[in-house]
């Protein structure tokens, strides 16, 4: 098998991932370089084949694990062990890096995938084949575009927030920072790194204070993350924000949008008709 070697992110590895990963051809590239553009603190590396018939994006995550962030090989080069061997370069580089543990899974807050979509079969395949084990189950729910609500159920939240003196508003790319800090404080520093990145941002917020937010485009053309703070649940801060999210990806030349890695099943069906549509495997092995 032909050398796997650390290679450079050009519109080579995007028309490939495009090529490759068919059920993701149209926003692929902007995931190559959604991956190529983490956080400044992550340790990661592309690999690929000389020819660049298959390539693979790993990363070092927390705890000491390692990730496939993206594989993807040629179809007229497949049947040729491609894939294993990408897989077998990334864990050695991830040995090399500290990792105790490998995994076909997300690396938020930059991440490609929650795992391995079900309808990627040979990938599943191959992760199995090397010994990976299934240890979760994530989903995914489409939301058509424009979104469909009830304009009577929305015109009362907006009337409950105004009510109670809460204002919406956008936060434009780089006056993000009074947003992010609520979010890192509320929830985590990778949710706040995925709202200062996003292609739109929305929050909620009386007499100055921050009660909530939602994102879009952090991972291309996908919604989330989103959240209320406690004190303000209740009030259809969430609906009214992630309406306003939909409504910009709308407004973008989105037919539908992406929520990823769901929890609430039952909030985003009713706020917005959404249906759990995508399911991803995220596999796991000790790397010896």
């Amino acid at each position: 098998m032909t050398d796997i070697l650390p290679v450079e992110v050009d519109e080579r590895l995007e028309r490939l991932a495009a090529a490759a990963l068919w059920a993701d051809a149209e926003d692929a590239p902007l995931v190559v370089r959604r991956l190529a553009d983490p956080p400044r603190e992550r340790t990661w590396t592309v690999l690929a084949t000389p020819g660049r018939e298959g390539v693979v994006f790993a990363s070092i995550g927390a705890g000491g694990s390692g990730h496939v962030d993206l594989i993807a090989v040629d179809p007229a080069a497949r049947g040729r062990g491609i894939g294993r061997a990408l897989v077998g370069a990334a864990e050695e580089w991830m040995r090399a890096h500290g990792a105790v543990e490998a995994r076909f899974a997300g690396n938020p807050p930059c991440y490609a995938w929650p795992g391995i979509d079900v309808r990627y079969t040979p990938a599943a395949c191959l992760a199995e084949s090397l010994g990976y084990e299934r240890y979760r189950v994530a989903w995914n729910m489409t939301a058509d575009l424009p979104a469909r609500y009830d304009e009577a159920e929305h015109e009362a939240d907006l009337a409950k927030l105004a009510a109670a003196g809460v204002t919406v508003a956008a936060a434009p790319v780089g006056n993000r920072g009074r947003v992010a800090a609520f979010v890192r404080e509320q929830w985590n520093d990778k949710w706040a790194w995925e709202a200062e990145q996003a292609t739109g941002l929305h929050y909620a917020f009386r007499d100055g204070e921050i009660l909530g937010f939602a994102a879009w485009g952090a991972r291309p053309l996908w919604f989330g993350p989103m959240g209320t703070a406690e004190a303000a649940r209740g009030l259809g801060v969430g609906r009214v924000l992630l309406r306003r999210c939909l409504d910009d990806q709308a407004a973008a030349g989105q037919t539908s949008a992406q929520i990823g890695w769901v929890g609430p099943l039952r909030f985003y069906s009713r706020a917005v008709g959404a249906r759990a549509e995508r399911v991803f495997w995220l596999y796991r092995r000790a790397l010896d």
